[in-house]
């Protein structure tokens, strides 16, 4: 008996990062800070892609349907993010299915919700009027998780949104094709590099 619940404990361990769910109870960094690494995410391998192209369109939402690009990704300096604009307390939507990481103030980010998802990906929605979730909750693509607002370092209402793996940020334009608010349907590869991580899409071989 003990042998077949090392087995088990050993199968969960394995598969808990290929696919299976994120978990919902983190320690007291994760659930208060951004930068943080997914255990396990690199264990026994240099790299691992996330298919956008097995993604069916129930499964993703665009987080402000009616919004529109104010700043893209690097375009100042420490801009880690796209800010996107639409009415004050506008429904933020989570953006695929995961589990709440963090939900509170945190400096210039203001009210900020993060969530981890299956695939390795963790969505940042910041300057929040107002949080909808707390840490723990199971959410699904198209949930609400807050209001856009101003809070944090901010001049006016807008949604800060990020992507990260391993707590590092990337360019979310490889995730939506911003102008258009849909998903890219490609597969994207992170490979570890030294203490940061490289995120691109694969490359299709010329035929």
């Amino acid at each position: 008996m003990k042998s077949a619940q090392l087995l088990f404990l050993l199968f969960v361990s394995v598969t808990a990062w290929a696919g299976g769910p994120a978990k919902s109870h983190f320690t007291t960094r994760e659930v208060n800070h951004i930068r943080v690494r997914t255990p396990g995410l690199f264990d026994g391998r240099k790299s691992f892609s996330i298919h956008l192209d097995s993604i069916r369109d129930h499964e993703y939402c665009f987080p402000l349907p009616g919004g529109k690009v104010i700043s893209a990704y690097g375009a100042r300096r420490g801009h880690s993010g796209t800010d996107i604009k639409t009415k004050a307390n506008d429904t933020i939507r989570c953006a695929f299915d995961g589990v709440v990481r963090m939900a509170k103030a945190y400096a210039a980010y203001g009210n900020v919700v993060v969530v981890r998802h299956d695939n390795g990906l963790e969505s940042i929605y910041s300057h929040n009027s107002r949080n909808l979730v707390k840490s723990g909750d199971v959410v699904k693509a198209g949930d609400a998780l807050g209001l856009t607002g101003r809070t944090g370092r901010a001049t006016t209402e807008h949604l800060h949104l990020e992507f990260r793996i391993d707590g590092q940020p990337f360019n979310p334009n490889l995730i939506f094709d911003m102008k258009d608010r849909t998903l890219r349907k490609t597969e994207i590869v992170c490979t570890k590099a030294g203490n940061g991580v490289i995120v691109k899409p694969k490359l299709t071989p010329k035929k």
